[in-house]
């Protein structure tokens, strides 16, 4: 599909962890994303567990989306955690996006962990149905 080039960010190296940089970018989880394409758009969906409305950040910028969100997974009052298996609560994901796809009527919905992103096609970039006329 060439639609959505998918680009995963890296955490940082240890050395690059020490240095204080205006460019650092605290270490997170990729989330897992399918992305489906139609004839109007693309439908991406991106598995985000124990992530809130509140802590979810989505960007748009010239042909670049990114999605950003914190869970809130914590341990009830008067428990505590015996195993772990997910202690980072940050995700990130980066996409590059086509210049067929309308950015600006991208929809947003989050419900049981799960995004939802829609973005249409721009209406040039729609297939259509020529009409032939006979002569």
């Amino acid at each position: 599909m060439n639609q959505v080039d998918t680009a995963q960010v890296r955490a940082p190296s240890e050395s690059a962890r020490s240095k204080t940089s205006a460019n650092y970018v605290e270490a997170a989880l990729t989330p897992p994303v399918d992305v489906v394409e139609d004839g109007t758009g693309i439908t991406l969906y991106a598995d985000l567990p124990g992530v809130s409305k509140d802590n979810l950040h989505l960007h748009v910028e010239s042909d670049t989306l990114t999605i950003e969100a914190e869970s809130a997974l914590s341990v009830p009052e008067g428990l505590q955690s015996s195993h772990t298996e997910v202690g980072l609560a940050r995700f990130r994901r980066i996409f590059t996006l086509s210049k067929e796809l309308d950015t600006e009527k991208v929809s947003a919905e989050l419900k049981h962990g799960v995004l939802t992103l829609r973005i249409p096609k721009v209406e040039q970039a729609k297939p259509r149905r020529i009409e032939v006329k006979a002569a």
